[in-house]
This record gives C-alpha cells, sequence and structure tokens, in this order.
C-alpha cells in the first residue's frame, strides 16, 4: 500500500515568486488564534502570472463559547488586502469544519494544509499535516475529476488559459496521488513527473506567466482529445491504486479538535 506524503512547512515562498509575506499584522488583528496559513491557488500551482492574486488559506480556532452558545458561530472567515499594488485575500475554517472538510475526501483542503509555501504555522498545523496519510484514500480521484470538469467547462466558455491549465493541472494531481500517495499541486513538476503529461504544458505555462486572463493559442478539439485521454488514465489510476479506500481517522482527528481547543482554553 502507498503512503501520501506531505511538504514540511516552512519552505521559504521565494521560490514561488513571492516576498516573505509578514502576516504578523494579520495574525495580530484576529481575535482568534490563526492555526496556519498557506499560499493556494496559481502561486502553489506554478503557474502565476504578474497579476495573480495571492490565495492564502488556513484554519483558526474559535472559543468553546463560539460553538456552544446561541449566535452561529463563525466557522470561516475572509480578509481581502492590497499590498504593493498585489490583491491578497485570507481565507480561513474554523479547526471544526477544516478538519471535517479533510474528512470528506477534499483535496483541495488537503492541498492547503500541505503546500510547502508557508505563511504562518503552528504545532497543530504539524499534527494536522502528520494526519494526511490517514485521510487520503482510492475516492479522492472522484475529487479531481469532478474539479477538472468544472474547469473544463469554464474554458470551453471562456477560451481563457487560465481554466484549462486549472484542468491540465487537477487531472494531472488526481493520477500522480493515485499511484504515488503523495499530494502534489506544482504542474511543472507533474509535468515532469506524470508520463502521459501533455508536451504542450510548458509552453501553455510560460504564457500564463504574461496575463492572467490569456486567450489560449490552442485548438480547441486537440486540447479536448488530451483531457480526455488523461481522464482514461485518472480512472485506470484509481482502479489500480494501493491507496486504501476508507479512513480510519475520524477518532483521532476527534481527539486533536477537542485537545487543541481545550489547550488553548486553559491558556
Amino acid at each position: 500500500m502507498t503512503h501520501p506524503s506531505t511538504h514540511a512547512p516552512g519552505t521559504t515562498l521565494s521560490e514561488a515568486g513571492l516576498p516573505e509575506l509578514d502576516l504578523s499584522a494579520v495574525v495580530a488583528e484576529q481575535t482568534d488564534p490563526l492555526l496556519f496559513a498557506t499560499v493556494s491557488g496559481a502561486h502553489l500551482y506554478g503557474f502565476p502570472s504578474r497579476d495573480s492574486d495571492v490565495d492564502l488559506r488556513g484554519a483558526h480556532l474559535l472559543p468553546v463559547a463560539g460553538l456552544i452558545g446561541l449566535r452561529e458561530p463563525e466557522e470561516t472567515r475572509t480578509r481581502m488586502w492590497g499590498r504593493d499594488g498585489v490583491e491578497m485575500d485570507l481565507v480561513t475554517h474554523d479547526l471544526r469544519k477544516f478538519v471535517r472538510l479533510m474528512l470528506r475526501r477534499n483535496g483541495y483542503v488537503l492541498e492547503q494544509l500541505t503546500s510547502p509555501l508557508v505563511a504562518h504555522t503552528s504545532a497543530a498545523h504539524a499534527e494536522l499535516c502528520a494526519h494526511v496519510p490517514d485521510v487520503v484514500t482510492s475516492h479522492h480521484a472522484h475529487h479531481y475529476r469532478g474539479f477538472a470538469g468544472t474547469q473544463w467547462r469554464l474554458f470551453e466558455k471562456s477560451g481563457e488559459l487560465k481554466p484549462l491549465l486549472y484542468t491540465y493541472r487537477a487531472l494531472l494531481t488526481g493520477i500522480h496521488l493515485m499511484r504515488s500517495g503523495e499530494i502534489q499541486a506544482h504542474l511543472p513538476t507533474l509535468a515532469a513527473e506524470v508520463p502521459e503529461a501533455p508536451a504542450r504544458l510548458p509552453e501553455l505555462i510560460e504564457a500564463k506567466a504574461a496575463a492572467e486572463h490569456e486567450v489560449a493559442a490552442v485548438v480547441t478539439e486537440d486540447v479536448r482529445g488530451e483531457v480526455e485521454r488523461l481522464h482514461g488514465v485518472l480512472d485506470a489510476a484509481q482502479a489500480a491504486s494501493g491507496l486504501r479506500a476508507e479512513t480510519d481517522a475520524l477518532g483521532a482527528l476527534d481527539d486533536l479538535v477537542v485537545r487543541v481547543r481545550l489547550q488553548h482554553a486553559q491558556g
């Protein structure tokens, strides 16, 4: 059986063309602890353009009173701001909601959790990463299959390069995960490691760097054939995968959520 590996928190952001992100002011503004924040989106996927937003994703920790009182808990928070002409946004979920998403075969949150582009971390972040091997199943292929389908429909409507690259990225991430157990979201790396990756990818990635909404200079029927072929490769990779079919991590993650919240409540 294969087991998912994760990127170690703390990798510098410069490799992704980003400055070191000082979130100290943002963290200080939070009414509740921020457990982690990592860079997601095009910078994580390896095809940002000069005008790409910086997408930060993570988890915060609500107090016990916020969960058991009469008011609706603020389980998801969004904050947007600008820095040197670059738009940035931080979206976080309360720890309980984030872990529930982990248990729903949601590849997106696992990519956020294991992103090597770490802006803020904690011991709880490291613990969550350690549980990723217990969460990933062969059914995560469904997430990547569905996400690729959504992005392909966006490409058909707009003709833009961005959703086409997202389509390729989702399918290749799913194939790589089914075969190796590794969550790899970086498209240039996937292009080199997945033998079935289309040869045109480096050229498309280079074109995307010029503008966020660049029109794809491709023949739609050609890329349609590539995408359909990759769907078949993903189906075959899932059928042959050594990943478990179901997770047994509920108990351990439940203990983690309760323990972390109580530790913070007790100071």
